[in-house]
């Protein structure tokens, strides 16, 4: 009788948002898969600190323990895009949670990131950042060994089918600190990137919503009033039927990677062009000579996905 797999260790990084605030939910409703050694919050959606107290009331809410670190508050080199059009002035309009209790660790995120992949068995910490890649990029530039020790990164960022959706051109995680996707894209670890084309498949739909707001949970009332509150910009912008909930497909891929498809390609990052600053440029049709340094993913099952997510979700 084969054992069980021991559960996959990975570090959270994110900017909550609606969209990581249920990321966040998935994987602590599934420690029989992964084990979460913590949450580093990066300023993104909303500046650091309502994305590091967002991150808490998130554990909170969902029950599980975890422990939430602030990292950095500004990109590498360039002054932050936030983006409450999106999500609300507090990145988390659409469920009013208390403030949170559980107390913000002490240790500066980026310093949590460098310590525990070196504490912990190369390759054996998967690192899933849900925002601007500020966080995982200084810590590669402080301790440049540690990217040999890392698993895999699992983020959630890019496009190019789907474009841009902060600028005509750019996805808004990586427009919001280039020059650290760039570091990550250039660090040699496996990465896979779940992009807008992957993502804009991912549309919540009032069906769901509703069941989601029938669980007459805690959480079950807080995803419905986000996910509410989230879809009527995509909704507007697009023409959808439902929002994009982005982020969850990170942690989705670690759990069901057969729900999506995509191929192996080499992806850069545009820095110096004020037109198209942050575009992903993923040769998907590998048109060049320049090696693979990517999983990019396309496609994902999106009935599956929410299948996942209410079985998970019900847990808490």
């Amino acid at each position: 009788m084969s054992r069980p797999k021991p559960p996959r260790k990975i570090i959270i990084d994110t900017d909550p948002g609606q969209d990581d605030a249920v990321a966040i939910l998935l994987a602590l409703a599934s420690p029989e898969e992964i084990e979460v050694l913590g949450i580093t919050a990066v300023a993104g959606n909303v500046p650091l600190a309502l994305t590091e107290a967002n991150a808490r009331r998130v554990v909170e809410l969902s029950g599980r323990p975890a422990r939430v670190f602030a990292g950095c508050d500004r990109p590498m080199h360039r002054a932050l895009v936030t983006a409450e059009h999106v999500h609300g002035k507090t990145g988390l309009d659409g469920a009013d949670l208390p403030v949170p209790r559980l107390a913000l660790e002490p240790q500066h995120g980026v310093d949590f990131i460098v310590e525990t992949l070196m504490r912990e068995p190369p390759g054996t910490v998967t690192l899933c950042p849900l925002g601007p890649l500020t966080n995982i990029a200084t810590a590669f530039r402080r301790a440049p060994e540690i990217a040999a020790r890392v698993q895999e990164i699992v983020l959630m960022g890019g496009a190019y089918f789907e474009v841009g959706n902060i600028t005509p051109a750019a996805e808004f995680n990586i427009y919001v600190d280039p020059e650290a996707a760039e570091i990550v894209l250039k660090s040699g670890c496996r990465v896979v990137m779940v992009p807008l084309d992957a993502t804009h498949k991912a549309l919540t739909s009032r069906d769901w919503i509703a069941r989601m707001r029938a669980l007459e949970t805690p959480v079950g009332r807080a995803v419905a009033g986000w996910t509410d509150f989230f879809e009527r910009f995509d909704v507007a912008k697009y023409g959808s039927e439902g929002g994009p909930l982005h982020d969850p497909c990170v942690i989705a891929w670690l759990l069901a990677p057969g729900l999506f498809s995509g191929r192996e390609i080499n992806v850069e990052i545009e820095t110096g062009s004020e037109l198209t600053l942050g575009m992903t440029v993923a040769d998907w049709w590998r048109v060049t000579d320049r090696p693979a340094n990517a999983l990019f993913l396309r496609e994902v099952d999106r009935d599956g996905l929410f299948a996942l997510l209410t079985e998970r979700l019900a847990r808490l």
